[in-house]
């Protein structure tokens, strides 16, 4: 089976169905993220099949959530992952990805350009942190995503600042999910959110079962947080509240 019939039959067994020109889209995304990982390191995954369900069919599990609406926002998207995939499989969405490192933001508009996709997608070279604390972009967003990015608590504090009240924070993750959620879970409560579930996800052509553990928004994240250089790693949520309140 070759990457466009995958992509194709793929996203329909997930419920998130492409059309031919989406999955060519992201055909021609594969070729320059191949080329483009000869100098910038972007993906350890380079097999197109693997990049097809690894990457690409797993990015579209957060669509068959029915989450991803209105304005959202890829937290440490890197290469474009699952933000990328998610703005071709839904173009009607306004989608910022957001990234620490400049080389990887370049490669993001070139990607995006190559894909056709360059209405109503905004690239930002940014940590999480300092979005977080900017007003114009603090709980102004529908919806959050991060993919493989850190544990619970770090990407809790990360993501839910930027989710708006009624918005939702979607976290792709592995099977050890419910581990990092049950350590997680007072955290969360403090930033804000309230865990609606956890969801099982089989990525079709592999043996993978992956989560999205799905958190709606709640109340107002407090003001503390999200806190910056690298306090959200180094001092529990719990611990910093409650010096403060």
């Amino acid at each position: 089976m070759d990457m466009k019939e995958m992509i194709l039959n793929g996203s329909a067994m997930l419920g998130a169905p492409l059309a031919e020109p989406q999955a060519d889209a992201l055909i021609r995304y594969y070729e320059l993220l191949v080329e483009r990982n000869k100098h910038v390191n972007l993906t350890r995954i380079t097999d197109p099949e693997d990049v097809a369900s690894k990457h690409f069919l797993d990015s579209l599990t957060a669509i068959a959530t029915g989450r991803v609406k209105g304005r959202v926002a890829d937290i440490g998207t890197g290469a474009g992952l699952p933000g990328l995939v998610l703005k071709c499989a839904a173009p009607e969405i306004k989608i910022t990805l957001l990234d620490s490192l400049a080389k990887r933001v370049n490669f993001l508009k070139d990607a995006a350009a190559v894909m056709g996709i360059t209405e109503g997608i905004e690239f930002l070279h940014s940590r999480a942190e300092d979005a977080g604390l900017d007003p114009a972009r603090r709980e102004s967003y529908d919806t959050v995503v991060s993919r493989a990015v850190a544990n619970m608590r770090a990407l809790s504090e990360w993501c839910l600042p930027l989710v708006r009240p009624g918005g939702y924070f979607l976290a792709l993750k592995g099977p050890l999910a419910e581990e990092e959620l049950a350590d997680a879970k007072r955290a969360v409560k403090i930033l804000g959110g309230s865990v609606e579930e956890v969801k099982s996800v089989s990525i079709p052509y592999t043996e993978l079962d992956h989560k999205i553990v799905i958190i709606k928004k709640t109340r107002p994240t407090p003001r503390q947080f999200p806190r910056k250089g690298g306090k959200s790693t180094a001092v529990p949520i719990e611990k910093a509240y409650k010096t403060r309140n």
